[in-house]
């Protein structure tokens, strides 16, 4: 008999760690793993218990996916992935916690059917809009213009449909024009003052303070002086660099002089492509991104700094134990690099509804910054990296899907907590100080960092606001059943609010004290969000002291108008919102005055009784609220004249239409959430030559239910 031969039995470990998992690699099981001890990090290795899943139901095989309410009315479908199943399953994300390490998620959103008032309708409002060159750029679900897109579509509904009216605008909400200027050829480089280069730089550092951080700001202006003061070295791959730097300094103040700088630095890093890529790329692509930001020119942005991305995993920043090889001082260098690219590719994301350009999928890079104590020094990027990471998981795991529960609100607001009970009173006791050019940058960074925090607390809770809402305007009161669940998001709502209300406070008092100024898209964008956040309450009852941050936000919007086109659009949207809530409160004031007075009137006499109750009917004219009663009795009308002079006949509550004509028409006409097709008429020129290149036409599809023709576009 032969000699048995040796069998080889595959092993198979019955669970794997969080990050073998959110890796997909293979864990040996042991605690901690083998892989999570090679990376160095075993505090890491964390098993989570195993989820027992149900079988799924007959009934629930057959019935069909549920669909969101106006989902005719949405010219593109969110971006469900392939296979997934629509009804509520337990899912878990991968997502890095605020200090920085690896962690698995699992949220359960398995729920008793038949009982669904535990859950809400997340609105899905992604949909492609026209730029000021007539060009369809994707704007996504999470974005603050698809907030406007959920609001405009319930104003419009359910309280007046002349609500946004366009008539005529030359500013765009998406992409500013193209500037006029155009340098002339990249062999000349502009000159640059040295006198000037101190304030310049300190304008640099106000503008992007809380974003990023890619010098070492204490030698920066002595760097950029140095390098002005010798003409011999204008070409190499760092004149880009600080051409740029300039540029964004001059764009408060000089915006001619910044168009050129930017023009020559943006030649000079196409031209250093051809080369050894290194970290001037990846600086130099950064900051013309936030250039186009500045400039309102979002979807060049966008473009840009997916070359800074690709620049930067080809050089390796992504790996932290790739940055120690190169010493201490540019280790840390090129790990807050990393966070840089980090916090720029969320809020990029976010403010677009874009999946970002980043991941954190084979990154090692940490997102803490620790002295020799080992306990977490202040540090803006590290504070700015961490809240937008929350705001990544909200993305994910809120508005990827249909529907969001309060249990799953209450793991994100955990990670909220946390990161308040971390950096909330350090940033507040910045913001109690004054004085001094680097207290003036802190307070900016201070000022995003907060911003973005609590435009996080509104991006979890404003779907519950929204519902909120609409069963308030449409007077069905909740079962006694089930108050605990409606108090639950009546709670989240406010909080909504609340997150607006402290934004609001927050950038109007540093705008008194002189301190914010120039250019400012990321506070602009959360700023608009809040203005919504904050009109949509005032009409949903919520409060009428909410008019007066509601005018607030407005202000503020108009401070930054002053050199932001998008600001100015945001205000005269926000105020188009403020006339439509304070005129439906008003109506609604006056319809339960009347029905007071017709129940008071009887008790002395004031009516006699033998007079039939004429029906009462409130029609606008000429901004007014007037009461109409079609079935009044002919010879008692003099009687309820009076009533109707009292209670605001010829009152002009409301601006004239024509206050609100500035609403840019190719933005407002372009929705999917009207039941009619948009006019595109405007897009016979969008085929003439670019001049400018944040308005490359990306995104040129359409899906079939959009009704959409475009024959003359394509």
């Amino acid at each position: 008999m032969d000699a048995a031969q040796p069998t080889y039995i595959r092993t198979r470990v019955q669970t794997a760690c969080d990050s073998c998992k959110a890796r997909k690699v293979k864990c040996d099981g042991k605690r901690p793993c083998g892989y999570c001890t090679r990376r160095q990090r075993p505090e890491t290795c964390h098993y989570s218990p195993q989820q027992r899943r149900r079988a799924a139901t007959a009934a629930a095989a057959r019935s069909p996916p549920q669909q969101l309410p106006n989902s005719q009315h949405t010219p593109l479908t969110s971006a469900q992935p392939h296979g997934t199943a629509l009804t509520p399953a337990a899912s878990v994300s991968s997502s890095r916690t605020p200090d920085g390490h690896q962690q698995d998620s699992i949220q359960v959103a398995n729920r008793i059917p038949g009982d669904p008032d535990d859950e809400t309708e997340v609105p899905r409002e992604a949909r492609l809009l026209c730029d000021a060159q007539g060009k369809l750029i994707f704007i996504g679900d999470c974005a603050p213009l698809s907030f406007f897109q959920s609001v405009r579509q319930l104003v419009v509904s359910r309280v007046d449909q002349d609500a946004f009216a366009p008539q005529s605008s030359r500013y765009s909400v998406l992409e500013n024009a193209p500037s006029a200027y155009h340098g002339s050829s990249g062999d000349s480089p502009p000159t640059v003052s040295v006198e000037t280069i101190e304030r310049t730089v300190s304008v640099y550092l106000s503008t992007t303070a809380g974003l990023v951080d890619l010098f070492d700001n204490s030698r920066l202006v002595d760097d950029i002086t140095l390098w002005a003061s010798h003409g011999d070295s204008l070409d190499d791959a760092s004149s880009a660099v600080n051409y740029l730097v300039l540029a964004i300094g001059y764009q408060k103040d000089s915006e001619e002089m910044a168009q050129a700088y930017f023009e020559y630095a943006r030649d000079r890093a196409f031209a250093n492509l051809d080369g050894n890529l290194s970290m001037s790329t990846v600086q130099a692509f950064v900051l013309v991104t936030l250039y186009m930001l500045g400039a309102c020119q979002i979807n060049g942005a966008f473009i840009f700094f997916g070359l800074s991305v690709r620049s930067a995993f080809s050089i390796g920043l992504h790996r932290t134990e790739v940055n120690s090889r190169f010493g201490h001082d540019v280790h840390r260098h090129r790990d807050r690099l990393w966070r840089s690219l980090r916090s720029v590719d969320l809020f990029l994301s976010t403010s677009m509804g874009r999946p970002p350009s980043t991941s954190d999928i084979d990154c090692t890079v940490p997102y803490r910054t620790v002295d020799a104590d080992g306990h977490e020094s202040f540090d803006l990027l590290s504070a700015s990296v961490q809240i937008f990471l929350i705001i990544e998981g909200i993305v994910v795991e809120v508005y990827s899907r249909r529907k969001i529960s309060l249990a799953m609100t209450e793991g994100i607001s955990r990670q909220l907590r946390d990161w308040s009970g971390r950096w909330l009173e350090q940033l507040k006791h910045v913001l109690a100080t004054n004085g001094g050019e680097q207290s003036t940058a802190q307070l900016h960074g201070v000022c995003q960092v907060l911003s973005t925090y609590y435009y996080a607390v509104m991006l979890v809770s404003r779907p519950f606001l929204m519902y909120e809402v609409c069963r308030r305007l449409s007077d069905g009161p909740p079962s006694s059943s089930r108050s605990d669940v409606y108090c639950g998001k009546s709670r989240l709502a406010d909080a909504c609010i609340d997150a607006a209300s402290l934004m609001v406070d927050l950038v109007s008092d540093l705008i008194e004290r002189d301190v914010l100024a120039g250019k400012k898209p990321l506070i602009v964008s959360w700023l608009f969000a809040s203005s919504m956040a904050l009109g949509v309450g005032l009409l949903g009852g919520f409060g009428r002291i909410l008019e007066r941050y509601t005018r607030k936000s407005i202000e503020a919007l108009e401070h930054f108008a002053k050199s932001d086109a998008h600001a100015m659009q945001y205000s005269l949207i926000a105020k188009s919102l403020l006339a439509s809530a304070l005129s439906y409160l008003e109506k609604k004031e006056i319809i339960e005055r009347l029905q007071r007075t017709e129940s008071s009137s009887q008790l002395f006499g004031l009516t006699p009784l033998e007079t039939p109750r004429p029906s009462i009917d409130l029609t606008r004219k000429e901004g007014s609220w007037v009461i109409e009663t079609p079935s009044m009795i002919p010879g008692r009308r003099d009687s309820w004249s009076r009533h109707d002079n009292f209670f605001g006949r010829g009152s002009h509550f409301a601006d004239s239409p024509g206050r609100f004509g500035d609403l840019d028409p190719a933005f407002l006409s372009l929705s999917g959430s009207l039941p009619r097709t948009p006019d595109l008429s405007f897009l016979n020129n969008a085929l003439e030559n670019d001049q400018s290149s944040g308005a490359l036409n990306l995104f040129p599809l359409l899906e079939t239910s959009g009704h959409i023709d475009l024959a003359h576009y394509l």
